[in-house]
């Protein structure tokens, strides 16, 4: 079988292609009012991200001179913010049209960002202590082993450092027909399609759904505590459709945790 970050890479090229909205790049008018101090940024689908929660590195609502590492996060919508802020910022992703987007809002906004071609399941092209703030956004619902991505996380992080991030709770996995009232659970968890008949996992590399797994509590936040994070704040959210905002049931998680330095209880 082909390896599955390259089937649900190119299965991202073709959604950013068909105009995904995680892939719909900011307008100039965001980029300016950014320069200009009013800003947000989204971790999950509808809530955005508290700006205390980039503590300790904001200054008077902007990111100075901040090692920004946008970790899985192509689409030219978090980063050009950042740059927007003041921060030095590289965007890791393994999808080429993601990327793409993000060559297009720099080159159209004339800023400056490294942007990397890498799969997050292998070791992180980066050194030891490389960056100040890791954002995160949803992506890990496309990888196996979500362990290994706190551990490179942890590695490339600097003592003091704040991770970020978006994490899928496993409920949008039990449910295939949202649209069903009431909703009928469908598939139980963990949701694994490597694990599956080979005839429904093809059925999901056809229909261009990708090959995305459910992860537990003790994966997405155990295991940031297990590389070591300390866990500092966390929140809910929902899908953005409005029947599930109706709804009101958390679909996702969003964290922000930080790597102690030697000694530090971390108050931040």
């Amino acid at each position: 079988m082909e390896n599955y970050t390259d089937i649900n890479a190119r299965t991202i090229d073709k959604w950013a292609d068909d105009d995904w909205e995680w892939g719909r790049p900011i307008s100039r008018e965001e980029y300016e009012k950014a320069t200009a101090g009013e800003w947000s940024v989204l971790l999950t689908p509808v809530r955005e991200v508290p700006q205390k929660w980039f503590a300790p590195y904001i200054q008077d609502q902007r990111l100075p001179g901040v090692k920004l590492l946008g970790l899985a996060s192509g689409g030219g919508q978090q980063m050009p913010i950042f740059a927007a802020l003041g921060a030095e910022c590289t965007v890791l992703d393994y999808s080429e049209r993601q990327l793409d987007r993000e060559r297009e809002v720099a080159q159209r906004e004339g800023y400056a960002i490294d942007i990397i071609k890498a799969d997050m399941t292998k070791r992180l092209p980066f050194d030891d202590e490389s960056f100040d703030l890791i954002f995160h956004p949803i992506s890990n619902c496309y990888i196996e082993d979500v362990y290994h991505v706190w551990n490179e996380c942890w590695r490339i992080l600097k003592p003091g450092g704040v991770l970020l991030s978006g994490l899928d709770n496993g409920f949008n996995f039990l449910i295939e027909d949202f649209s069903v009232r009431p909703l009928v659970i469908t598939n139980k968890l963990p949701f694994n399609p490597l694990k599956m008949e080979p005839e429904r996992r093809q059925q999901m590399i056809d229909n261009w759904e990708g090959l995305q797994f459910s992860h537990t509590l003790e994966e997405q936040i155990g295991g940031q505590l297990k590389a070591g994070f300390i866990l500092k704040d966390v929140y809910e959210d929902t899908e953005n459709t409005p029947e599930a905002i109706a709804d009101g049931i958390p679909a996702y998680w969003a964290t922000r945790s930080m790597k102690p330095t030697v000694g530090c209880v971390c108050m931040d």
